[in-house]
């Protein structure tokens, strides 16, 4: 694989990373476990990075043919996304729970599942409208080329397989840093974050209006 391609999926791994912070939702990880035994904790890790590892996939592929189905250009998704993206910075940095990725009613229905890896662990705090457009984004960047696509899955897969160490690790990683300790993290990933969405706004309205941003 040419040099160029791998430094494109190593951009995309991180800016993956950085939307889906895993660090940053570990103390909502704690809190939707607690009581649970350590076989269940794991479990519930597995299937969060289960989760994840799915809804990406299933969005890298089916994501670009949905928008035209319902005729919406890429390049207004790539608007729309980043200003999602960039609301989600911006809860971030203040190390804040963003209600795009979790309400309040949904925070309390958490509760009462028992497959808290998958809702809401998974969906819609992990996998969640971040993290869904950048990878519909990501694939239309693509142009169709099936390999380029399949290559996305790379960095997919390594970030569900951070989730799973994360939440694996999340007691002790959570005495170390404590919760500044994660809320620096938290809110370094959202400056990263808001740079990514304001590239994605204006690769968008460069699109849309071309000779704009000349």
């Amino acid at each position: 694989m040419p040099g160029m391609e791998v430094l494109e999926l190593a951009k995309a791994a991180f800016a993956l990373f950085a939307i889906v912070d895993p660090v940053g939702i570990i103390p909502l990880f704690l809190l939707a476990t607690q009581g649970y035994t350590l076989a269940q904790s794991r479990s519930a890790a597995r299937f969060a990075a289960l989760t994840v590892l799915g809804v990406l996939t299933a969005f890298t592929f089916l994501g670009e043919p949905l928008l035209l189905f319902l005729g919406i250009r890429l390049a207004a998704f790539s608007v729309a996304g980043g200003l999602l993206l960039l609301l989600l910075a911006l809860s971030m940095v203040q190390a804040h729970v963003s209600p795009q990725r979790q309400t309040e009613d949904e925070a309390v229905e958490a509760e009462e599942k028992d497959a808290v890896g998958v809702v809401p662990l998974g969906v819609p705090l992990l996998a969640g409208p971040g993290a869904i457009t950048h990878m519909i984004v990501a694939a239309g960047a693509t142009r169709g080329e099936v390999l380029h696509q399949v290559a996305l899955l790379i960095p997919v897969a390594l970030v569900a397989f951070t989730v799973w160490l994360a939440f694996r690790a999340a007691p002790a990683i959570a005495r170390r840093l404590g919760k500044t300790g994660i809320h620096v993290v938290t809110r370094l990933m959202g400056l990263i974050i808001a740079a990514i969405s304001i590239e994605m706004i204006a690769g968008g309205l460069g699109k849309l209006f071309p000779g704009l941003l000349a």
